[in-house]
């Protein structure tokens, strides 16, 4: 792979402070507008199960992680090595007789805060301002999303969770004025404040459509039922058993799914899956929410809040009635007026219909969604997937969807080409399936997990060009930037290929229809050339500020232009997405133009006319 930069230097000292640190935050933000800070973020998931082992004292154990599957963990179940290979089962997960699917749910490796803390170093040279962290809740799940507590980080992820387990068995837990803070919520604390100090914004992932089973209210209704106070917090119902005369629980689960149980909505109507419905959630369970929320915003309770998050992200948004996020806008703007809120808001009718996220960014409920509306667009242009679409058809379906949104709502979509719920991006790439259909072994046993060829990084990496030129804040799915393949969850949940760390060869899943073996290792070049990327976006506001116009600058195949305009910076990004030699006819005089960033062999320049190699792209800066 061969890529050449140039920049301005002195751009990038100029322009690169405008996240580098927490300013006093100013009230004049209007309430329906996103803060500009997320404008300017560029954003990188962590999912710290996965992401460092920092401290192995806390490592998970069947007592941390005990109630967290429908299949208990086997007597003779321990911490999987950081290094082995991905789809091994372990000794103890073959006895069990299971496959590889429901083993992997009982496998732990052990990531915490101090890893975290020992890699703000890494993210900092990568050139990251703004982590998004999956749920560290208090939970026994590997995920999060089964959460024990909400006012608690997980015990595993601080110093001592047996002391943390004790210390909040003697919390009333729905009185906040008992609340403590455990080890593991002080190291958090101690994070956000180094991260902060570094340049470096903080949101956390919620649910508030459900709990786990293991939450301390719905343990109380399994174990009272009717007599519980509690018991309005579900959609709960109460039988007698005609043999016993015993008392049955029944309650809704998300999707079925009873170790997640649903949290009540009152005063519902219009409710249509994948769409916004009225409501609100029970007044106790909201009270609790927002309590949460303030513990989060403002740790030590001064009114003052640059000790706290800066945001959320929020799960499974469309389950949740829309009066309620009305309400937790206001409060948590009350709280901080540039508080960040993000909705996962996906799918309509899944695998081909994507919600519109509309409705959910007019300024009442949230600053933006997880913009996989804008990537399903662009991997079908960019891969050579079953559902590809040409040049006009991209034009025409970015435009409908960014034109849908008011400026600043575009610039503070966070454009993700991948996560914690859909394969990693160059796997995305390097398989044709439709998007987030049929991605992982166990449903596709042609699907490909191994290495990709060299075509697919290639039109990765112009994806990656695109998505780092274009309107909305980028994201970095952990270990992408590492060069890391994987398919869908829960194969993009490996954890990461730190250098100092030795992994076993990976091998096929035993679904696959196919033979590999090959070395697993961090692929610099990939994090070189996310890195420019980065210094790219943040050495010119007309990246994160400017309007885009797609223009037709060839007559060749899907060769993609577009302006990005900010006042007296005007650049053009063009991308000659094909495996053919393409002209391309400058709108502009090449005097004027100045190549500030090449992916590609380089590119012949005659006159206002330029020869594009297969599958390279350029940034021309035009000079006023």
């Amino acid at each position: 792979m061969i890529f050449r930069v140039s920049f301005i230097l002195f751009a990038i000292s100029l322009y690169s402070c405008m996240s580098s640190s927490k300013e006093k935050v100013s009230n004049a933000l209007a309430y329906d507008q996103p803060p500009t800070w997320a404008k300017e973020a560029i954003w990188y998931q962590i999912f710290v199960e996965r992401f460092r082992n920092g401290n192995p004292a806390n490592d998970p154990t069947p007592i941390t992680s005990d109630n967290a599957l429908i299949d208990p963990l086997p007597a003779d179940w321990q911490l999987t090595p950081w290094g082995h290979s991905w789809y091994k089962q372990e000794t103890w997960a073959k006895k069990t007789g299971l496959d590889f699917y429901r083993t992997i749910q009982m496998r732990r490796y052990g990531g915490d805060l101090d890893g975290v803390y020992e890699k703000i170093p890494y993210l900092k040279d990568l050139g990251i301002n703004a982590i998004y962290f999956n749920p560290i809740n208090d939970a026994p799940s590997l995920h999060k999303y089964d959460a024990r507590h909400y006012h608690h980080i997980d015990v595993t992820f601080g110093d001592d969770p047996i002391a943390d387990l004790s210390l909040m068995a003697k919390e009333n837990h729905a009185d906040p004025t008992t609340w403590q803070w455990t080890s593991a919520d002080k190291k958090f604390l101690n994070l956000i404040k180094k991260l902060h100090s570094e340049g470096i914004r903080v949101i956390l992932d919620f649910s508030w459509n459900h709990t786990g089973n293991n939450f301390w209210a719905f343990k109380d209704v399994e174990k009272n039922k009717e007599a519980s106070p509690y018991k309005d917090w579900y959609h709960t119902k109460f039988t007698k058993d005609d043999k016993t005369g015993e008392t049955l629980l029944e309650y809704e689960g998300w999707f079925g799914i009873k170790n997640l149980p649903e949290l009540k909505k009152v005063d519902t109507k219009g409710k249509i899956q994948g769409h916004p419905y009225e409501g609100n959630l029970q007044p106790e369970v909201k009270k609790h929410i927002f309590e949460v929320c303030r513990r989060w915003m403002d740790p030590n309770g001064d009114g003052h809040f640059e000790d706290g998050i800066d945001g959320m992200r929020l799960d499974v948004a469309e389950h949740v009635p829309v009066g309620f996020w009305r309400d937790f806008r206001q409060f948590v703007r009350s709280v901080n007026p540039e508080f960040y809120l993000i909705g996962e808001n996906w799918w309509t009718e899944w695998p081909d219909k994507l919600m519109d996220p509309a409705p959910w960014v007019r300024g009442d409920i949230f600053d933006a969604v997880m913009h996989y509306q804008w990537f399903k667009v662009a991997r079908s242009y960019f891969a050579d997937a079953n559902d590809s679409i040409d040049l006009p058809l991209f034009r025409r379906q970015i435009d409908s969807i960014f034109l849908k949104y008011p400026e600043a709502t575009q610039q503070a979509m966070m454009n993700l080409a991948s996560s914690h719920d859909s394969p990693r991006l160059l796997s995305s790439f390097f398989n044709d399936n439709k998007y987030k259909f049929k991605c992982k072994p166990q449903e596709d046993a042609q699907y490909r997990t191994n290495r990709p060829g060299d075509i697919t990084y290639h039109r990765t990496k112009l994806l990656l060009l695109h998505q780092f030129t274009f309107v909305g804040a980028p994201h970095i799915w952990n270990g992408d930037e590492m060069g890391m393949y994987g398919a869908d969850d829960p194969d993009n949940r490996k954890p990461l290929i730190w250098p100092d760390i030795k992994f076993d060869k990976e091998s096929q899943s035993d679904f696959s229809s196919y033979k590999y073996e090959e070395d697993i290792a961090f692929d610099q070049d990939m994090f070189d050339y996310y890195k420019s990327l980065i210094i790219l976006r943040k050495s010119h506001p007309a990246f994160i500020y400017g309007t885009y116009r797609i223009i037709d600058v060839s007559k060749g195949k899907n060769v993609l232009a577009y302006y990005r305009i900010q006042n007296a910076e005007k650049f053009i990004v063009v991308f000659n997405n094909n495996a053919e030699v393409n002209e391309i006819n400058l709108p502009e005089a090449s005097e004027n133009c100045k190549i500030v960033f090449q992916y590609g062999k380089d590119a012949i320049s005659l006159n206002q006319t330029m020869i594009l190699k297969p599958f390279s792209a350029l940034v021309l800066k035009i000079e006023q």
